[in-house]
């Protein structure tokens, strides 16, 4: 009885297939009739190559913050503190170079080192301390936020910002393409190829996949979450940098709202095709989807707070997409 039962329950295979198709390709259908239909809708605002650009350099630094999120997520741990972490990684920058009068080479270096060892922090916490990797990160983006408003008592840093940061994101030195779009290949890119095409990548792989099993095989776990931790911690800063440089200004909070797009279109790319598992080309269609559809809100006028609602829901639906996903592939 129990067995009839048990199989009743079962997908058929058609609808096991039509339901694996569409966790695997859904994401990348949607994108497409998004932006069919905000080209019906807006034939002369939506689809030029200038609104195109315009969309991707938008989208670039939380592409790039997500790219380094869909690192530590890949070797199964969570990271809260970016958003915080690139707020304060775009005060510090701006200060160092404002105040402190260092040159910008080496202000962004000093950063970027600044994001690895927080990353490392998180990752000492979680692999060491044994620390859930949620309220870890949250405590230490907590923490850092706490450190912004001390570094500067919650005022931003406005005024002698020179120009040549400020060229650093609004410039154009490469064939007319945004300074932001290049970076954003060259960090997706460089990421893509670590996960998918190096040793390291399948030992990332494998502890995300199964900690025990890969820890049997001679990997060591603590150190690949770690290095996850590392590489989201290097990417939050390096989206700081860009933008402080892009706002022309250090300002406390200006990147805390860059975590929730990050998870969007992390969970987003889980369900873009593979069977719920994250990585880097999925993030970055993901990103796409989230920034085309603020895009299509601006154009046609919709009110700010449909932007929060359009990314709850997005969000919602990214992890639904991502579970069925995982769902189909065991069954």
């Amino acid at each position: 009885m129990s067995q009839n039962s048990s199989s009743s329950r079962r997908l058929s295979p058609t609808t096991r297939m039509a339901l694996g198709v569409f966790a695997r390709y859904g994401t990348i259908l949607g994108l497409a009739v998004m932006i069919i239909a905000f080209s019906i809708l807006s034939p002369r605002a939506f689809p030029s190559v200038n609104n195109f650009t315009n969309v991707i350099n938008q989208a670039s630094l939380a592409m790039i913050i997500a790219g380094g999120l869909t690192m530590a997520v890949i070797v199964g741990e969570l990271d809260l503190s970016i958003g915080f972490a690139a707020s304060l990684h775009g005060l510090l920058a701006t200060g160092l170079i404002v105040s402190n009068k260092l040159p910008i080479p080496v202000a962004i270096v000093i950063v970027i080192a600044l994001g690895a060892l927080i990353g490392f922090v998180n990752g000492f916490i979680v692999t060491r301390m044994k620390v859930n990797s949620v309220i870890a990160t949250l405590g230490v983006g907590t923490i850092l936020t706490g450190l912004a408003f001390a570094y500067t008592s919650g005022v931003p840093i406005v005024s002698g910002v020179p120009e040549a940061f400020l060229q650093l994101s609004l410039g154009r030195w490469l064939f007319g393409i945004p300074n932001n779009i290049i970076v954003m290949i060259i960090v997706l890119g460089t990421l893509w190829a670590v996960v998918e095409r190096t040793s390291i990548g399948q030992e990332i792989q494998a502890v995300g996949g199964n900690p025990a099993a890969a820890r049997l095989a001679g990997i060591d776990v603590s150190k690949v979450k770690t290095l996850g931790f590392v590489i989201s911690g290097m990417c939050a800063a390096m989206t700081g940098i860009l933008l402080a440089s892009r706002l022309g200004s250090g300002t406390t909070s200006a990147a805390d709202s860059y975590l929730l797009t990050a998870f969007a279109a992390v969970f987003l790319g889980s369900a873009t095709l593979r069977d719920g598992e994250f990585h880097i080309f999925g993030t970055f269609v993901g990103a796409l989807i989230i920034a085309f559809g603020f895009n299509g809100l601006n154009i046609f006028g919709a009110p700010t707070f449909s932007q929060y609602i359009f990314q709850g829901a997005i969000l919602i639906v990214a992890v639904g997409l991502s579970s069925l996903g995982r769902v189909i592939s065991k069954s």
